[in-house]
């Protein structure tokens, strides 16, 4: 990045995105790791659910002292009405971070060619400099008719610089064919495909001019926006917790934030996620043995010891109608927290 006192220009700026469980935070979390000690990032993200929960997981591992500066955008696609959302949050980091690299996470469900028309109007021209977009891709996923029928999973992969066949861990040489094999005949030509697991992504992989920006037509793409009032702003009620819910028509997501004094059984939060039959659960957690991440997908529960948090947050996403029962959470609260979330009902 080159400034003066009163301008930022030419930030790079990477779009790192994919669908739903396939590990974007993750990967995030690793090029954190091996960011340059000397250089400030920034991270905006971005998720379908009204509780954003990503910032804290990445805030409890890295803090601004570290050069890592977070932001969210959450409550659906951060491009619609017309950016404005994306744009007020961007700014706001842009300006508090002056980063040396930005990193922009859009939810699993959003429309990332909408983002990238949105970072590359005239503009942000000369405050960012597009750099390769990366589309992560669980490649047992492209063997599936709810992923390879779904527009989002295949917007993602047409606006990929370079593919990551993501959790290669998880599935053999045959699999990896199959996703080549699949980026070939969507896009007509073999984009650079790497193979990862656990997030371990090189920083390199980052660097260089996006081509997929050249092409972009602007088209203004307009999406509803949601009217309704921030959870994420709102003040605690006298119960200590808060709910909220949104959908896109095909996958629904529920969320709470509990005030900071709301403490948690870690043994039994564990059991209660571990029975969820879900898409997607993501959350932080204050509990007796102290602060914990849970990430969930189809193939487990991942719980990381996180520094600290501000405050207990979830959010489940799933593609069918579906009630999560709240009662059964609550009881998850430590013994004293629960009975005087019991008198308030």
């Amino acid at each position: 990045m080159s400034s003066n006192a009163d301008k930022i220009l030419a930030v790079p700026t990477n779009i790192i995105t994919g669908f739903l469980g396939v590990g974007k935070t993750t990967v995030i979390l690793n090029l954190l790791k091996r960011k340059p000690s000397n250089e400030r990032w920034a991270v905006l993200v971005n998720e379908f659910g009204e509780v954003g929960v990503d910032g804290s997981i990445i805030e409890g591992q890295y803090g601004e002292e570290q050069g890592v500066f977070i932001r969210e955008v959450p409550g659906g696609c951060m491009c619609c009405a017309s950016g404005l959302p994306m744009q007020i949050a961007l700014n706001q980091l842009l300006n508090r971070a002056k980063p040396d690299r930005l990193l922009i996470e859009p939810t699993g469900l959003g429309h990332p060619r909408e983002v990238l028309e949105v970072l590359s109007a005239d503009h942000y021209q000369d405050i960012l400099d597009i750099q390769q977009c990366l589309t992560l891709v669980d490649a047992r996923n492209v063997s599936d008719s709810r992923y390879i029928e779904h527009p989002i999973f295949n917007q993602q992969i047409d606006i990929a610089d370079r593919i990551i066949g993501h959790k290669s861990d998880l599935y053999d040489s045959s699999i990896k064919k199959d996703l080549v094999h699949y980026v070939v005949e969507r896009r007509g030509k073999t984009l650079p495909i790497f193979f990862a697991q656990q997030g371990e992504v090189d920083v390199s992989l980052l660097e260089g001019p996006s081509a997929v920006v050249a092409g972009l037509k602007h088209n203004h793409h307009l999406h509803e926006s949601n009217t309704a009032p921030d959870i994420n702003e709102q003040s605690f009620p006298e119960c200590g917790f808060l709910k909220a819910e949104n959908t896109d028509g095909t996958y629904n997501s529920v969320g709470w934030r509990f005030s900071p004094d709301k403490v948690f059984n870690r043994k039994n939060l564990f059991c209660w996620l571990s029975g969820l039959n879900v898409e997607r659960v993501k959350g932080v957690f204050i509990t007796n043995e102290g602060v914990f991440s849970y990430n969930i997908s189809y193939e487990a529960v991942t719980e990381i010891e996180l520094d600290d948090c501000i405050e207990s947050r979830i959010e489940i996403i799933c593609n069918d109608e579906f009630g999560v029962d709240e009662n059964a959470l609550l009881k998850c609260l430590e013994v004293e927290n629960f009975e005087k979330l019991s008198k308030g009902f």
